[in-house]
């Protein structure tokens, strides 16, 4: 078994950054979804349906093959409750509600600030280095996200109609850093597959005093593009996108895994063109060469010691 673990680690070691850009493609997808899906579902009711289906997938890999998953802790039953009702539906519903009044890029942008707090957070609480080579590529991949969010939409995209949606989704960010440096500390006990699955199981229970009737209404009314966005937010950035996370989090530290995170705002546009045929400028591809620098920097000079954690199961 532990010729396994150490196959698989080294697998995701060496392949690191093409296995975490499945799980930045699926986010990047998910802004414009979820304001598909607000347009028949209440951000409580996506949330619910969203998780419920996660829930049940999740639960039937845990019936099918249970050998996979590290024994749960009693001692880990509320950091583990925590973890999934703080970083996961609070992190949904604060998006969900966002973006009924701001646009996906507005959001984007605002959730791309996650890789900041979440190396202010690591600086913090996991005691990670974070040399000036580090902040100097972050900063650069943030400037180029700015550059492109602000400049590469016609109008302004970035009208926000009501504070309380910024802000809601500002604090999506800080609990979306949260999840990633609580979820770092307990993979040194648990497999990720383990611990996504775990988070979930436990968080959802959250959204029990939230069930309303008007569950069964909307989801009975759902169009066929409503339940497409729907399953596609449960199944692929969700169910597929938070198990790659934290596998890749296994071998990587917090500050390399998260500045990942700012493709998402590039990766949209490019979505937007395709589907969509927005224009892209000259200022996009400035932005893009800034943010895939920035990427570059992070992740090839960095000279601080892996941190050992949990082998995966």
């Amino acid at each position: 078994m532990h010729g396994k673990n150490s196959a698989a680690e080294a697998f995701i070691q060496k392949y690191s950054t093409v296995i975490i850009m499945f799980p930045i493609i699926f986010w990047a997808f998910a802004f414009p979804l979820i304001k598909l899906a607000l347009t028949e579902l209440t951000p409580i009711n996506l949330t619910i349906l969203r998780l419920f289906i996660v829930c049940a997938v999740f639960l039937l890999v845990f019936m099918i093959a249970p050998q996979r998953f590290t024994p749960l802790q009693r001692k880990d039953l509320l950091p583990l409750f925590l973890l999934g009702f703080l970083g996961l539906v609070v992190y949904h519903l604060g998006l969900n509600y966002g973006e009924q009044y701001i646009s996906p890029s507005a959001a984007s942008l605002i959730i791309a600030t996650i890789p900041v707090f979440t190396i202010i957070f690591a600086s913090i609480i996991l005691k990670e280095k974070i040399t000036l080579t580090i902040a100097a590529g972050i900063l650069l991949a943030l400037i180029g996200v700015i550059i492109i969010s602000l400049t590469n939409t016609p109008g302004n995209p970035f009208e926000i109609q009501y504070l309380s949606a910024a802000v809601a989704v500002l604090i999506s960010a800080l609990v979306g850093a949260g999840y990633t440096i609580a979820g770092k500390k307990l993979l040194q006990r648990y497999s990720a597959l383990s611990l996504t699955v775990y988070a979930f199981l436990f968080g959802s229970l959250g959204l029990l005093p939230f069930l309303s009737p008007s569950l069964l209404t909307e989801a009975a009314a759902l169009s066929w593009r409503g339940w497409g966005a729907v399953l596609f937010l449960a199944l692929l950035p969700t169910v597929i996108g938070y198990v790659i996370w934290y596998l890749v989090l296994t071998v990587k530290t917090t500050s390399q895994i998260s500045v990942f995170l700012y493709f998402i705002p590039v990766l949209s546009t490019i979505i937007s063109y395709v589907l969509f045929h927005d224009y892209i400028t000259w200022f996009f591809i400035l932005g893009g060469i800034c943010v895939i620098t920035g990427l570059i920097i992070v992740n090839t000079k960095q000279k601080a010691p892996r941190e050992h954690t949990k082998k995966i199961s």
